[in-house]
């Protein structure tokens, strides 16, 4: 069986209540796991780690260590 999962980040509303709209039919059973997202936000981190891998797609680099 395949499953789909989504992921949306919400606030809190007063009295803890949490409202999203969801691509899915009425009636459709759905299991639900909250998490507190942390306070600590590395996304300037995870950005700057994935812009220095296209330093490794170098075509010339590639072709001398192939035949190396």
């Amino acid at each position: 069986m395949r499953q789909t999962a989504f992921k949306y980040e919400i606030e809190v509303q007063e009295g803890g209540k949490v409202e999203l709209e969801v691509p899915l039919s009425k009636g459709t059973w759905v299991a639900v796991f909250v998490v507190e997202e942390p306070e600590d936000d590395f996304s300037d981190l995870v950005l700057a780690a994935q812009s220095s891998l296209d330093f490794w797609d170098n075509p010339i680099d590639d072709e001398v260590w192939n035949n190396a």
